[in-house]
Formats: structure tokens, C-alpha cells, sequence
């Protein structure tokens, strides 16, 4: 199975699953998984838990998560998983973490436009001034990696059927975020 394949793969049976059940209490549609780089095998895999406590993104909560985990793996062993681009807090807690790495799957702008939840490229906007796509993906930190460019750089017949992957997640995604949005009002996040 190549990278991407199996990245496809632990959103679709790992984090979806948890993400649909966030949803269902309100929470925002947004995951995370961390897996071996050696084996691409699971470590942990979270969800957004806003509704406990407003820090918990996706991101921020699998990493409590994961260092909550025993005995858990050095990070420079470890890939760092993003449903959706990691917002700013995010990107801090992973850099902090001491990841060299993370993928990701819907971008800043497909939060903001397809899932009506504009904050993080607010947040880049009006606190350190970057239009959207303005930070270092490659940096002395880390590299990100969004999973649609590495779904377009692989070659046929592969790109299409995982073209075909990724558009049953965005479906399923999609869904979530109706639900989310129609629910939302009823939660005390800050910032929903």
C-alpha cells in the first residue's frame, strides 16, 4: 500500500468514525491520526472535543491522547495526520510535539468554503497577517504535506482510484458538515 493509500485508509476506518460520533454532540468535523513512518501502522487516532474544552482540536486532542498513551514512540518515528489544515494553535502544538511532518487532507481554504467555519484563515489574517497559503509548509520545523497534491503527483491507474478514495471521504465529510452546522447553535464553543 502506498503512503497516500494508507492515509486514505485511516481517515476513512480510524478517524471518521470518531469524528462521526464528535459530531453527533456537537463538535466540529475536524480529526487526527499519528502512525509509525516504518510501518504506516496506527498509533492513536482523536477527534475534534471542543464541547469539553475549546482547545481540544482535533489536532491538540489526539496529541493529549497520545502522550497519554504508555511507553508512546519518539516523534521523530512518527507521521502526524490532519483531516483539515491545522490552524495556527495547531501547527504550535505539533511543532512543540516535536513532529518533523504533517499531511493533511481538506486545506484552510476548503474549511473556510466548504465547511463554513472561516477561523483559521481569519486568525492567520488578523494576528499574523498572512493571506491564505502564507506560511512554510517547509520550514526548520516540519514539512506539510496535503494529500490532494499527493494524490495528483502519482501515477495512473492509481490517482484514479484513489481520486475515487478521497472523493467518497469528502462525501462523507460533506455530510458531517451539515450536520454540524445545523447543530452548532446549540453548543458553547467560542468559536463555531
Amino acid at each position: 500500500m502506498t503512503l497516500v493509500g494508507r492515509l486514505l485508509s485511516v481517515i476513512d476506518a480510524d478517524i471518521l468514525p470518531l469524528t462521526e460520533r464528535g459530531v453527533a454532540t456537537g463538535n466540529k468535523v475536524f480529526g487526527a491520526a499519528i502512525v509509525h513512518k516504518s510501518d504506516l501502522s496506527l498509533v492513536v487516532a482523536g477527534t475534534n472535543a471542543e464541547t469539553v474544552n475549546p482547545l481540544w482540536h482535533g489536532e491538540v486532542h489526539t496529541l493529549k491522547q497520545f502522550y497519554e498513551l504508555p511507553g508512546h514512540p519518539p516523534t521523530s518515528e512518527l507521521l502526524f495526520l490532519s483531516t483539515h489544515e491545522p490552524c495556527t494553535m495547531c501547527m504550535s502544538a505539533i511543532t512543540w510535539a516535536g513532529f518533523d511532518n504533517f499531511y493533511y487532507f481538506f486545506s484552510h481554504e476548503d474549511s473556510r468554503d466548504e465547511f463554513a467555519i472561516p477561523h483559521d484563515l481569519k486568525i492567520l489574517k488578523e494576528v499574523f497577517g498572512l493571506e491564505p497559503g502564507g506560511y512554510r509548509r517547509s520550514n526548520a520545523f516540519w514539512t506539510a504535506y496535503s494529500i490532494p497534491d499527493l494524490i495528483d503527483d502519482e501515477d495512473e491507474p492509481l490517482r484514479t482510484e484513489l481520486l475515487a478514495r478521497r472523493q467518497l471521504i469528502a462525501d462523507r465529510y460533506a455530510v458531517l458538515s451539515v450536520q454540524y452546522q445545523e447543530s452548532k447553535g446549540g453548543n458553547d464553543i467560542p468559536l463555531s
